[in-house]
């Protein structure tokens, strides 16, 4: 059985493959991260709870899930001994599964995942002095080919599924103890790839060190909507996660005919990949341009709904040498911003290198060029800090050996490998 669907989304050149909100597993079981409590309670009832009790069950998992972090059914001390075992038979709790975890010299964090079915994908964790903010994809590679962005040199293999969506903020969760002590404390570091002695070293603040994620990691979040706003609907649950819609920011590239939606039913801060402010130029380095060009771009940011001088958008900018970096280049950015009277901040971001790259990162002369030139204008143009460069987790940077195989190919392969193992 195939755990992947086609359809055609919006904007995309080719339909999209997209994984279903439950996936099949070998075991028959169901993955129950990922799922609204809704969902959760007609899974019990079919599997033969009665309406009430399985109602009342779902609300008792779903704590358990995502406000106290437990992985296994026994810890869920509320519900009956011999209820645990029947949940346990039909059900599993889930998290990616870590092939690799890296910490920069900086402190910054990366995880190398991969799906049940055997797709890699990273996420990245960046602390800082006053928020620790988690880096989430919400794709398998990426169908945009940005010019600047090795993810975008990956052909998109396949969107995540909510489980997998949410499942990366629960295995941060996990690395950095932040779970009421007491729920997961025997398997906090071997869930995130850590050593155990490493996790009761480093974290055990009282405080929380998760404040705030950012959908800036593989993928473009809008080209696989209805499961990003499921799993952030998670996240934001007061029952759950209960991370305010404040501290989350989805970036898009500009697939316009989705960003009222994301505005009207998600309600997060919205980042946009402008990167250029001509049209060729944008052209070159962000293809989407050609289908939605910078007007109807800088429109549909206008109209966004909540955006507000409380709630900006954030404009992010990459920096690339002789390209994009004039000082013309950053007073056509004022006037654009202010033409469409929009409440904008602007993250200069120096362009990370990575193996290939056609680009090279402007000086830091120039840079702080651009940035005065915007400030003056009456917009805030901060330069962002690289962060995990040494681990290629800096942004631009996330790129897995992901490929995109057809059934028949994977079939090949896992016929090879049985005759290997006999």
């Amino acid at each position: 059985m195939s755990n992947t669907d086609l359809m055609p989304i919006a904007g995309a050149i080719d339909p999209v493959p997209v994984a279903r909100d439950i996936t099949p597993r070998d075991d028959g079981r169901v993955d129950l991260i990922g799922l609204p409590k809704k969902r959760i309670a007609e899974l019990f009832a079919e599997a033969g709870l009665d309406a009430k009790q399985a109602k009342l069950r779902a609300k008792q998992v779903f704590h358990w899930l995502y406000h106290r972090g437990v992985t296994e059914f026994e810890a869920m001390t509320d519900i009956a001994k011999t209820m645990r075992p029947w949940l346990t038979e039909r059900f599993v709790i889930g998290r990616p599964n870590v092939v690799e975890a890296q910490v920069s010299s900086d402190g910054t964090r990366k995880w190398l995942l991969q799906t049940d079915d055997g797709h890699e994908f990273e996420m990245v964790f960046i602390p800082d002095a006053d928020r620790g903010t988690l880096c989430v994809s919400s794709q398998v590679g990426c169908t945009l080919n940005c010019r600047f962005c090795h993810t975008g040199t990956m052909r998109l293999v396949r969107n995540l599924t909510p489980g997998e969506i949410v499942g990366q903020v629960m295995l941060a969760r996990d690395a950095l103890g932040e779970w009421p002590k007491g729920a997961n404390d025997t398997r906090v570091g071997t869930m995130a790839g850590l050593d155990e002695d490493e996790t009761e070293a480093e974290y055990t603040a009282d405080g929380r060190l998760l404040t705030n994620i950012v959908m800036m990691g593989m993928g473009e979040p809008l080209y696989n909507f209805d499961h990003v706003k499921q799993a952030l609907t998670l996240v934001m649950d007061g029952d759950g996660l209960a991370l305010s819609k404040r501290r989350i920011t989805l970036s898009t590239s500009g697939v316009v005919p989705m960003m009222a939606r994301c505005g009207e039913e998600i309600g997060v801060n919205l980042a946009v990949s402008l990167h250029a402010v001509t049209k060729d130029v944008r052209d070159e380095i962000v293809p989407i341009n050609k289908k939605y060009g910078i007007e109807e771009l800088l429109q549909a940011c206008a109209d966004y709904p909540g955006a507000s001088n409380a709630r900006r958008i954030t404009f992010e900018y990459v920096m690339l040498k002789d390209k994009n970096d004039s000082d013309e280049d950053a007073r056509k950015l004022v006037r654009l911003l202010k033409a469409y009277k929009l409440p904008a901040k602007v993250n200069l971001i120096p362009f990370n290198p990575w193996p290939g790259a056609v680009y090279d990162c402007s000086t830091p002369e120039r840079i702080r060029s651009f940035s005065n030139i915007v400030f003056e204008g009456g917009i805030s143009a901060p330069v962002r800090t690289p962060r995990g460069r040494d681990i290629d987790a800096a942004c631009g940077q996330l790129k897995t050996a992901a490929q995109k195989k057809s059934r028949a190919e994977r079939d090949r392969e896992a016929a090879s490998e049985a005759a290997n193992e006999a």
